[in-house]
């Protein structure tokens, strides 16, 4: 089995990547929460220009292709009060990758910065479908707690509702600087 390749911090550069990326995961049943459709180059640009100008934003390269094969963001939000937090936190891995220790790969780097170059932040948030066991398993293993669920928040496509779960995770290391 080869290694796997060490995340490294995107760049603008890597917006076209990026996008081929997200449309293909969003082009999967279980994948991410938006829509293909809504997979845009404005929604990419948002994401990444604020993850680099006041968050974490890594991704893994396939060493044979050259293309991102996982990503992972998350950013401060812009008030004051919260400045302690960094939230709208985002794991994509590409299907053919998936189930091969990228998306724990990613999660535990970002984590690893956090406690070592943001001793400022405190909380860690991210929020997933009560349907989707493996990510909260994942985010419960990497030591994220469920803080409650928000009942029918989503809609899926067969018409029925279920609950997005916010899940949290405290840097051990806040303050310490």
């Amino acid at each position: 089995m080869n290694p796997l390749p060490f995340p490294r911090p995107a760049t603008l550069a890597d917006k076209p990547k990026l996008l081929s990326l997200y449309r293909e995961v969003a082009s999967r049943s279980g994948g991410i929460i938006r829509e293909p459709h809504e997979i845009t180059e404005e929604y990419i640009n948002k994401f990444l220009t604020n993850s680099l100008a006041d968050g974490i934003i890594l991704v893994v390269d396939d060493i044979g292709s050259g293309r991102v094969i996982g990503e992972i963001h998350t950013y401060r939000p812009s008030l004051c009060v919260f400045s302690h937090v960094l939230e709208h936190l985002t794991l994509v891995v590409h299907p053919s990758f998936q189930r091969k220790g990228i998306g724990r790969m990613l999660f535990t780097t970002l984590l690893s910065k956090v406690r070592s170059e943001h001793p400022e932040v405190l909380r860690v948030e991210v929020i997933v479908k009560e349907s989707n066991h493996a990510a909260r398993n994942l985010y419960r293993s990497l030591g994220f707690v469920e803080e409650g669920w928000l009942e029918k928040k989503i809609r899926r496509s067969d018409g029925g509702f279920e609950a997005d779960i916010p899940m949290a995770w405290f840097n051990p290391d806040y303050g310490m600087r």
